[in-house]
């Protein structure tokens, strides 16, 4: 499945649909965020998007004041180029479920790009987003929310973590993951893919999660052979989140899965082998090397209580 995604990034395929079960077991956790907010959901089909279904569904539970729907034309439910909206405003028939006279659904004049100016305008109306937005667009789409100072809980490739303009987010906490791993994704031939481990939520809605000291249980003294250093970067080999050592008060380069378990308040995050040129001699270029090979993504970190 790491082939769908890399495939999905060179021939701009981003038709993953996100499924119920996935966007119940994340949203259970930020329901105290939504009373009172205007939910923005500008990447989703209502005829289809599953994110319409739950905040529809959960509308007077979560207390929200209004609802947004936008599509893309080329996304799936439009007709005639132009991209459809739909705006909910908590009306319920005798069942209490959505009543869908109470629903204004409207073509667009554009095509309903989250960039357009028409839906540009309904994101400034907006307090949060929750998408799954164009896994190729990524970026644009975060550097959006943060020009506009909006709070936001979308899915996104794990990759993209590394990604210039992201990682710089992450490194500075203003961007964080999620509590759990979206797993299963519709495509439009109606096929389910599964993804699990691939993908992402992000947001920058605070949690708890994010506040947990991560327990160290390994020990470096002793052990160093297991904790090599780089051939061209000041820093040790950890190539295990769970083998982060206690002891040890240097730079250290772990994955990227890391950030499952990152606390600020316990780690600093230095840089990434990505993104950042280690070597001004040019001998082994970017990247981080161990004994003549370049390992994997990585993120340099250091204990806050080490020597920065």
């Amino acid at each position: 499945m790491n082939t769908n995604l890399n495939k999905a990034k060179d021939v701009k395929n981003d038709e993953f649909y996100t499924q119920l079960p996935d966007i119940e077991h994340e949203l259970e956790h930020y329901w105290e965020h939504f009373k009172g907010k205007v939910v923005y959901c500008n990447c989703d089909d209502p005829s289809w998007s599953q994110f319409y279904e739950y905040f529809s569904l959960k509308f007077k539970h979560l207390g929200l004041k209004k609802l947004i729907t936008t599509c893309y034309a080329g996304r799936g439910g439009s007709l005639s180029g132009h991209g459809a909206c739909l705006i909910y405003n908590g009306e319920q028939d005798e069942n209490n479920m959505p009543d869908n006279g109470k629903m204004e659904v409207h073509p667009l004049e554009g095509d309903g790009d989250f960039r357009s100016p028409e839906c540009v305008e309904l994101l400034k109306e907006a307090d949060i987003v929750v998408t799954n937005p164009p896994f190729s667009l990524f970026r644009e789409f975060i550097d959006q929310l943060m020009r506009y100072k909006k709070q936001f809980l979308v899915i996104g490739n794990k990759n993209a973590i590394t990604y210039k303009g992201i990682f710089e987010l992450i490194r500075d906490n203003r961007l964080w993951l999620g509590y759990t791993t979206p797993a299963n994704f519709v495509q439009p031939d109606g096929t389910f893919g599964k993804l699990a481990g691939l993908t992402r939520w992000f947001t920058n809605l605070d949690t708890t999660k994010r506040h947990e000291i991560m327990p160290l249980g390994r020990i470096y003294e002793g052990r160093e052979q297991d904790y090599p250093k780089y051939d061209n970067y000041d820093a040790i080999e950890v190539s295990k989140t769970r083998d982060i050592p206690m002891d040890y008060s240097g730079v250290m380069g772990v994955p990227i899965t890391f950030l499952d378990k990152y606390c600020a308040k316990q780690f600093v995050i230095l840089g990434s082998n990505r993104g950042i040129n280690q070597d001004p001699d040019g001998v082994y270029g970017r990247g981080s090397h161990l004994n003549g090979k370049e390992t994997f993504k990585r993120l340099f970190i250091q204990r806050r209580n080490g020597k920065l």
